[in-house]
């Protein structure tokens, strides 16, 4: 047996100490709050400086808009998918759903439909083999978990890097909870607070995702809340229905807020709150979920954490890829981020060094290949200022200036011939160096299913 003299052994115990002290290097926490199926204009919290009608008529959500006042609000903030499943397993990813092969969530239209087009089949199973940003958190040290809806199988979060979770769960859970736990927020709630108290009794750094099941299920709000809208005047149902459920997530929010406050860690903690994809009724906004116009991918995104000013509206175009390298880079891990991911960090735009995000390339990219709305299959590219979509079941061109046209009123096609080149270039060469599966011709198209997608127009606009 070797012994050690009393200097080395003093050497190598001040290395041992250095070691962990670095390992335990204080990051802030982060935590994620994801609503499902809330439209840009879906909270009280106005989503853009000069649209008044870019926040709800009646919907009353106080703690939501309380964190947009001591945060930061991105007016120009989308969803990687039009549609829930997409979006959710490319926020693990940082992969766009073109280049996981998942841009569905529902069945597909199959040949015997009839449409033009054939939609490719999506690959509903979140790999393995992808690195998730919880498992490259973990990695980085921090403590994790989901709670609430996953609906990316693949085994659940438990699989992919999530130390605490709710399970492989889907839509089917949350009709289970109904007043005074409507589809189980209040009870993602006390879990996840639990979490925060065990983690920081360790004084452990955490990442935290909610992935709320409201929208869905809206009729199992609260009663109170449901009777508080029909005293409004509110003539639809469905309305009323999704106003409660609305103001009941806002509460579950409050509560998460209001203890992480009570627990000291307001200043350490990243959080932030955003929706899976777009939804229809906006006022101001064209189409809705299932389609790429701005009612279908923008969606309402507030950040707050350390160093980031409140009340600060921001118009840079932001998307949910850019989540991952912000994540990794707040967890000090930046280097570590896969090179397939499309997203960049955010970090240096909400400290306001920068302007612009900084990604693998130019433009942010949407692909929807199928039928689900009136449009047909359609894929996009969002540039500067600029949007082209390119619709495949009708062969046709569109291109829209978001900032003079929020409404997509104006087709440019014809006064913007280069531009319009120059996008489909950019959206053609994406797609292609992805691997994007595409809609190909349907040889047993039926002309009884000729697409009128004028027919989503918004009409009467302000």
């Amino acid at each position: 047996m070797k012994i050690l003299t009393p200097l080395l052994f003093i050497y190598l115990l001040s290395i041992s100490f250095s070691s962990i002290a670095n390992n335990q290097e204080k990051y802030p926490n982060i935590i994620l709050l994801l609503s499902d199926d809330q439209g840009w204009s879906g909270l009280s919290t106005q989503m853009h400086p000069n649209y008044s009608k870019s926040k709800h008529a009646y919907v009353e959500t106080p703690n939501i808009e309380k964190l947009a006042q001591e945060g930061m609000r991105f007016s120009s903030a989308y969803s990687p998918s039009p549609v829930c499943s997409p979006t959710r397993v490319s926020l693990q990813t940082g992969k766009s759903p073109a280049q996981l092969h998942w841009t569905k969530a529902g069945p597909s239209i199959t040949t015997a439909d009839g449409y033009r087009m054939i939609p490719p089949m999506s690959e509903k199973n979140i790999q393995s083999s992808d690195l998730t940003i919880a498992e490259l958190l973990r990695q980085a040290g921090y403590a994790t978990a989901h709670f609430g809806k996953w609906h990316i199988a693949g085994g659940g979060p438990g699989e992919h890097g999530y130390e605490v979770h709710d399970g492989d769960i889907g839509n089917e859970y949350a009709k289970n909870f109904k007043d005074p736990n409507p589809v189980d927020i209040f009870g993602m709630t006390e879990r996840a607070i639990n979490f925060i108290k065990s983690n920081l009794e360790g004084n452990n750094k955490f990442f935290l995702q909610m992935s709320y099941h409201a929208l869905h299920n809206p009729e199992n709000a609260n009663q109170e809340t449901i009777n508080k809208y029909k005293s409004m005047g509110i003539r639809s149902t469905r309305q009323i229905q999704r106003a409660a459920i609305t103001e009941n997530l806002d509460t579950g929010v409050g509560i998460l807020l209001d203890a992480i406050k009570s627990l000291g860690i307001d200043s350490e903690t990243y959080i932030i709150y955003m929706s899976d994809n777009g939804a229809g009724g906006s006022v101001e906004l064209r189409g809705g979920k299932g389609s790429l116009w701005e009612g279908g991918v923008r969606i309402p995104f507030i950040i707050r954490g350390p160093g980031i000013d409140p009340g600060v509206w921001n118009n840079t175009r932001i998307v949910g890829t850019d989540l991952y390298p912000t994540f990794a880079e707040i967890a000090g891990v930046k280097e570590k981020v896969p090179k397939e991911v499309e997203g960049g960090s955010l970090i240096s735009v909400v400290h306001g060094i920068n302007k612009s995000v900084v990604r693998p390339r130019d433009g942010i990219f949407f692909h929807f290949p199928h039928y689900q709305g009136v449009e047909g299959p359609h894929s996009s590219v969002v540039l500067d200022n600029l949007k082209l979509i390119k619709f495949y079941d009708t062969s046709e061109i569109e291109v829209y200036d978001l900032v003079n046209d929020i409404d997509e009123s104006n087709n440019l096609v014809k006064k913007l011939p280069e531009d319009t080149q120059h996008l489909l270039s950019l959206l053609d060469a994406y797609l292609l160096e992805i691997d994007a599966a595409l809609p190909i011709q349907n040889p047993k198209f039926d002309p009884s299913k000729l697409l009128n997608k004028d027919s989503g127009k918004k009409k009467n606009r302000p």
